[in-house]
C-alpha cells in the first residue's frame, strides 16, 4: 500500500438466517435455514463495483453444511479475506470454558478451511462476545487479530430494545444473553487498534469503530436505520463521525451485516430487525454512497492488512493497561 490517506478497514459478519432466529429464541433455527445463496452474490457484486476487497467473518456451522459451500467458495475466489465468526454463533461465547472454546475453534477452523481453502487468522465473536479466556485461546492458536470489542455505552439500551422485540424468549435464554451488545463499561475501551500481550503472546485488537467521544454506533446497519427516518440526518451523522475519527487519529474499522443487503421480502422471519422495511435496492444505493464516502477519505483495506500496519507501531498492552481505555 502506498497512499497518503489514513487507513480504514471494512468487514462483513456473515450471520445467517438461522443464527439470528436462534439468538432471537425462534423455533425452526435447528434446520439451519439460509439466505447465503442470495446475500453472498449480492454483496460480492457490490464490492466488485466498489473495487474493494474486505474481510468476511464466516460461521463454522454454515461452512460445515453442503448447501452453503458453493456460496462460501465464491468469497475467497473474489479476493476477500476469511475470518472466523465461531462455530455455533452463540453470543454467550464469553461463558464458555477453555475446553469448550478449544472444541469450538477446532470445529470452526476445520469447517471454514474445508469450505473456503483458507485458514482464518482473525476472529470476531458473535454479538461482540469476548473474554480473557477467548483472547488466551486466540493467542495460543496463532491468531493475528481479534475484532470483537464494540466500544459503546449504549449496549444495554440495544439489548433492552432487542428483548422488547423478543417476547417469546424465556428467562433462561435472556440470562445467557445478558451481555449481548456489551456493557456500559465497554464504552471506555479505546477506539484505536492496539496490541495485547496475552501471556507473552501478541494479539492485535481492532475494535469496531464508534463515534469518537460519545461512542454511539456508526456501523452501516445503524446508518441504514437512521436513514429510514431521515437520509439527511444519517449523512450528517456519518460525515461528522468520519471527521472526528480523523481529528482523534482513529483509523475506522467499519462493519457490515447481511441484512444490509436484504429486505423483509428476502427473509420474512427477520422482519423485526431495524431497516428491514427498506427495499434492498435502496439499501445498496445508500451503501454505495456511504462506502464511497469512506474510501474517498481513507485507504480501505482488509482487517489482516489493518492489523499488520497497526502492529508495526504498537507497543503490547495488557487488558488492564490504562492505555487500553480512553
Amino acid at each position: 500500500m502506498n497512499s497518503a490517506k489514513p487507513i480504514a478497514s471494512l468487514s462483513l459478519d456473515l450471520d445467517n438466517k438461522w443464527s439470528y432466529m436462534k439468538t432471537h429464541g425462534d423455533s425452526g433455527w435447528e434446520t439451519f435455514p439460509t439466505y447465503l445463496e442470495t446475500v453472498v452474490p449480492r454483496s460480492l457484486a457490490f464490492f466488485k463495483e466498489q473495487d474493494l476487497a474486505i474481510t468476511y467473518f464466516i460461521v463454522g456451522q454454515d461452512a460445515a453444511l453442503e448447501k452453503n459451500r458453493e456460496a462460501l467458495a465464491q468469497i475467497p475466489a473474489a479476493g476477500h479475506e476469511i475470518g472466523n465468526h465461531s462455530f455455533n454463533h452463540e453470543p454467550w461465547l464469553h461463558l464458555y470454558s477453555k475446553e469448550q472454546l478449544t472444541e469450538e475453534f477446532d470445529k470452526a477452523e476445520a469447517a471454514i478451511e474445508s469450505a473456503t481453502g483458507r485458514q482464518p487468522i482473525g476472529f470476531r465473536g458473535p454479538g461482540f462476545s469476548l473474554s480473557a479466556t477467548v483472547e488466551e485461546v486466540l493467542a495460543e492458536r496463532g491468531y493475528k487479530y481479534d475484532c470483537s470489542k464494540f466500544p459503546t455505552y449504549i449496549g444495554p439500551l440495544a439489548r433492552a430494545y432487542y428483548f422488547l422485540r423478543s417476547p417469546k424468549m424465556s428467562q433462561e435464554e435472556r440470562e445467557k444473553r445478558k451481555k449481548l451488545f456489551g456493557t456500559f463499561g465497554d464504552g471506555f475501551v479505546t477506539l484505536k487498534a492496539h496490541e495485547l500481550n496475552v501471556n507473552g503472546r501478541k494479539l492485535m485488537e481492532i475494535p469496531v469503530t464508534t463515534f469518537p467521544g460519545v461512542k454511539t454506533p456508526i456501523h452501516f446497519s445503524y446508518l441504514l436505520y437512521l436513514a429510514c427516518f431521515s437520509e439527511t440526518s444519517a449523512w450528517l451523522y456519518f460525515n461528522a463521525a468520519l471527521r472526528f475519527c480523523k481529528l482523534a487519529g482513529v483509523e475506522p474499522s467499519m462493519l457490515l451485516h447481511p441484512l444490509d443487503f436484504l429486505d423483509g421480502g428476502d427473509a420474512r422471519e427477520l422482519e423485526f430487525f431495524p431497516a428491514m422495511n427498506m427495499d434492498h435496492k435502496k439499501k445498496i444505493e445508500l451503501l454505495n454512497e456511504f462506502v464511497g464516502r469512506l474510501t474517498r477519505d481513507f485507504e480501505t483495506v482488509k482487517l489482516g492488512e489493518h492489523a499488520e500496519i497497526a502492529g508495526k507501531r504498537s507497543r503490547p498492552l495488557t487488558s488492564t493497561d490504562p492505555a487500553a481505555v480512553q
